[in-house]
């Protein structure tokens, strides 16, 4: 009897010290990014204000191609054209947004349905991915097993191969499974997105071994340790890539692999109404800003933990 109390007491005593492990860890990833975030070299005022004036200099350049795409939508035809360009128009007009909703009111299909379309393939897409993704980069991180290391490499080499290379194969294995004409021949492939499995497994092994550990002793099964406590610390991971792949996605337009008209997303729509030739150069940068609304919508919001990403990163 008093054997078993004493087991029964060491045994509160590890999990506790366990626990406490984890809350000292979560303590200092806290307090180092707390440190990452206040850093301040040693300048002066000139120091400040010159790296300031580059910093500004540098967002300027970055920001260049999205204020110019924004501003020609807001041109007409005659400023489109002008040599050299200009970058704020004189005459702000919304004709190229008119037209651009008339031709679309106009289309056999409605464009509600392209709408739902596109929406489906990139939700599906995005959510199948990262589930699937985190599944398999938990074992591949934390679990030893024969060939984990060459599975490792294997998805290092993948990240060589530009998508253009794959499409071949692609198009074959999609086309064997009979998904041609579906939309599951769009978001299967987006489902096998490496570059996300790579990013998880890499943000899942600098996860300290005891705390998932604690959580065994806890008495969690393998699915509890990883929704409970794997993906609440991999937070960051995931919604990156959840604003990478839906960047993907919302811009596809599906012509390799759809051809029902009812079935294909809102891109190829838009393309085919620009299609028109130079008249409607106009309405083409309106379907610019249009298609770009959503992604940068869904980056704004999530750009936050996408820096916290980076930042964990560079403090491996």
């Amino acid at each position: 009897m008093e054997k078993t109390k004493k087991t029964h007491e060491e045994k509160t005593l590890l999990i506790d010290a366990l626990k406490q492990d984890e809350i000292n860890w979560i303590r200092q990833k806290k307090t180092k990014m707390k440190k990452y975030r206040k850093v301040r070299l040693s300048r002066s005022v000139g120091g400040d204000i010159a790296l300031l004036v580059v910093l500004f200099l540098f967002g300027l350049f970055s920001a260049y191609p999205l204020i110019f795409t924004i501003t020609n939508s807001l041109k007409g035809l005659d400023e489109i054209f002008v040599f050299p360009p200009r970058l704020f128009p004189r005459n702000i007009t919304f004709e190229n947004f008119v037209d651009l909703f008339n031709l679309i009111g106009n289309t056999q299909v409605p464009i509600s349905r392209y709408f739902v379309n596109t929406l489906t393939i990139t939700l599906f897409g995005t959510v199948g991915h990262v589930f699937l993704a985190s599944l398999c980069a938990y074992p591949l991180a934390k679990h030893s097993f024969p060939g984990r290391h060459l599975i490792n490499q294997l998805i290092v080499y993948s990240l060589m191969f530009s998508t253009v290379v794959t499409q071949i194969p692609t198009y074959m294995i999609v086309s064997w499974l009979g998904l041609i004409d579906t939309h599951m021949a769009i978001i299967i492939p987006a489902w096998g997105f490496t570059l996300g499995l790579f990013l998880m497994r890499q943000f899942m092994v600098t996860i300290p071994d005891e705390l998932l550990e604690a959580a065994k002793i806890d008495g969690a099964n393998e699915y509890q340790t990883f929704f409970h406590v794997v993906m609440p610390l991999v937070k960051p991971a995931w919604l990156t890539l959840i604003i990478l792949l839906f960047q993907q996605l919302w811009g596809i337009d599906g012509g390799n692999y759809i051809f029902t008209e009812n079935l294909k997303p809102l891109s190829y729509a838009l393309s085919q109404i620009v299609a028109g030739g130079v008249a409607r150069t106009g309405t083409a940068a309106a379907v610019t800003v249009i298609m770009l609304i959503v992604p940068i919508t869904v980056f704004i919001i999530n750009q936050s933990k996408m820096l916290d990403t980076m930042a964990h990163s560079g403090l491996k």
